[in-house]
């Protein structure tokens, strides 16, 4: 990319006085920000090329939830946030699916900022307004900026160096950093979602105020190109596509948004969810078990041709998958790397992925899995030499010891594998007594609570829980209700969880949630580990300003391999794509973008050709 040097002035006795004036230069105005190549499109592309611009318009989507939902106040982490809110909203910039990290002007035209990025401004468009025809502003950016910041925890840490959004046009709105050369920093700011000001400072029908620092489920206003047209709390939500959308001929738009209404129902079965796409009263379906893929689809519509199936390796070319047990290392039994490692040592994947999966799973050994990102072998090159630079800080094994995952698969594999594991909690101060696993010194009893959000997942954890309690732990599952699940993960109220960490192609600022120490005691941030370690966070630096791609896959594998040596996690299992089953009655062009699903954006309803 061409970066120009944004004037540089200093204040002298009340006046502004050019430094150096043959420097100073015009912002140079960009269409779209890319992260590791230029982007793909010109500033005057028709659209992007795996949407159909003929796709027709109309037509009903049904969609399925498991759960609940108890507001559609998006910026808040409070209460269980309704699904399909993105609908509603526009943000700064919009994603482009047949790119890495790249993103083209939505409500922002355009975007500029300094060759040091010590700040970025977007420019709105004329055009772009709210669902009531009030013009979008960079008023509506700050507060939505600030408010984000202000009430969502997350958000603070995501946008922490962000210091400050300020009007500086009549259609621009700047944001200053307090640090420079952040590249990821101007694309992350154009996801920003976007609220508006005056409809949150106003009153509802009642007169009565609105307070965004609080959960509602009065249905909000946007600027996308649908609105709620009626709910039914915590059951059903349908969307409605607005016929008078600002920006329906927008080159990013042009062949999305399809559906002429979207409407979801939530269940708190995932078997009776199951069934009701059966039925056909759900139109597309996700499947995320493998044993239910092999089995349970050959229901009578799949034979006749009603309902489709396809498994589309699209969506996971872009994505590293960290599928694991979580435990939780704020609680002192597992801050012992001997009793987290003793953990895998218990984990007999391929006993499970034979039995319950049909052998069609894969073990996850990388936060980076299926990525050219993921450590292997031995650590070389420049990833060697980062982790020479912090030798004393990191464990001596990455450089000795490839990380591998234990092996079952059989009795004999499984009880040498379970020996091991005990050895590893005799060595951390445990021993058995009278087939309890107890801590020595004090003889309270080892005990493990996975807490789970859905009954769907019992199934791969039950054989887990069996071998923990083969060697003496008081191991347990506790599945509880979504409202529960979401307050207990808020405040890490839990011995173990069952979590996905996705990784993007181009990882950055989100890696501080994840592991960084500064989110240890955030409450609702994603650190769900407990991970506290000052190799990891300098690892996440360097990742964070790593100004080259061969530097940032160096910085990137070093500190998968850091992570994985520290054995923070129990590593789970993932597929290598994405299985898909639908209705006839939806359609989709006949090459999806490269790195996703497309879906519902590009989708339409057959029904309406």
């Amino acid at each position: 990319m061409i970066n120009r040097i944004a004037p540089i002035m200093l204040a002298l006795a009340g006046l502004f006085v050019p430094v150096n004036a043959s420097i100073a230069q015009e912002p140079v105005w960009r269409h779209a920000t890319a992260l590791i190549e230029e982007p793909k499109y010109p500033e005057d592309f028709a659209h992007f090329e795996y949407a159909n611009p003929d796709a027709p318009k109309g037509g009903t989507l049904k969609l399925s939830e498991e759960g609940t939902f108890d507001s559609f106040n998006a910026i808040l982490a409070k209460g269980e946030l309704a699904v399909g809110l993105n609908l509603i909203f526009d943000t700064l910039m919009k994603s482009s699916e047949d790119e890495i990290s790249s993103s083209y002007g939505l409500l922002a035209e355009s975007l500029s900022y300094p060759d040091d990025i010590s700040q970025v401004t977007f420019r709105l468009r004329a055009e772009a307004s709210w669902a009531d025809g009030t013009p979008v502003t960079p008023d509506d950016v700050v507060f939505s900026f600030d408010k984000a910041k202000e009430l969502n925890p997350l958000q603070a840490q995501y946008y922490a160096h962000v210091v400050s959004a300020e009007k500086t046009g009549d259609r621009d709105v700047t944001f200053r950093f307090d640090e420079t050369n952040n590249q990821e920093l101007p694309q992350i700011l154009g996801q920003i979602l976007v609220l508006p000001k005056h409809w949150w400072e106003g009153t509802d029908k009642d007169g009565t105020a609105r307070d965004i620092s609080r959960t509602t489920l009065e249905p909000v206003m946007g600027s996308g190109p649908y609105r709620i047209e009626s709910f039914k709390a915590g059951s059903t939500i349908r969307y409605e596509r607005r016929e008078d959308y600002w920006g329906e001929n927008l080159n990013v738009n042009i062949g999305h948004n399809n559906f002429g209404a979207i409407e979801y129902v939530y269940f708190t079965d995932a078997n009776v969810e199951f069934e009701a796409f059966r039925a056909g009263t759900v139109d597309f379906r996700q499947e995320n078990s493998a044993s239910k893929w092999a089995t349970a689809y050959d229901f009578p519509a799949v034979e006749n041709g009603d309902v489709k199936l396809e498994k589309i390796e699209n969506p996971l070319r872009a994505v590293g998958i960290m599928q694991a047990l979580v435990p939780n290392l704020r609680r002192e039994k597992f801050q012992d790397v001997r009793v987290r490692r003793a953990l895998n040592f218990v984990l007999d994947f391929e006993d499970l992925n034979h039995n319950l999966a049909f052998d069609a799973l894969a073990r996850v050994d990388s936060y980076f899995w299926g990525t050219e990102l993921a450590s292997s072998g031995l650590p070389e090159g420049r990833e060697k030499e980062i982790l020479e630079g912090m030798r004393d800080k990191v464990p001596a094994e990455v450089f000795t010891t490839p990380y591998t995952n234990p092996v079952g698969g059989d009795p004999q594999k499984a009880r040498a594998n379970l020996r091991q594991a005990l050895t590893l909690f005799q060595e951390a101060g445990y021993e058995l007594r009278s087939g309890k696993l107890v801590n020595a010194s004090t003889g309270e009893h080892f005990g493990i609570e996975i807490l789970l959000s859905s009954p769907s997942l019992e199934r791969s954890v039950l054989p887990y829980i069996a071998s923990l309690k083969r060697i003496g732990i008081d191991a347990r599952i506790r599945t509880v209700d979504a409202s529960q699940y979401t307050n207990r993960i808020r405040s890490f109220d839990y011995d173990m969880i069952w979590n996905v960490w996705g990784q993007s192609l181009n990882p950055g600022n989100e890696q501080a949630g994840y592991w960084g120490s500064a989110s240890v005691d955030r409450e609702g941030s994603r650190n769900f580990a407990g991970i506290s370690d000052p190799a990891v966070d300098e690892l996440i630096r360097m990742v964070i300003f790593a100004q080259t791609r061969e530097e940032k896959i160096a910085a990137v594998k070093a500190l998968d391999r850091v992570l994985l040596a520290h054995h923070y996690v129990v590593p789970l299992f993932y597929s290598d794509a994405v299985k898909v089953a639908y209705s006839k009655t939806l359609a989709h062009p006949e090459e999806l973008p490269y790195y996703g699903l497309g879906f519902p954006d590009i989708w339409w309803s057959a029904k309406a050709e």
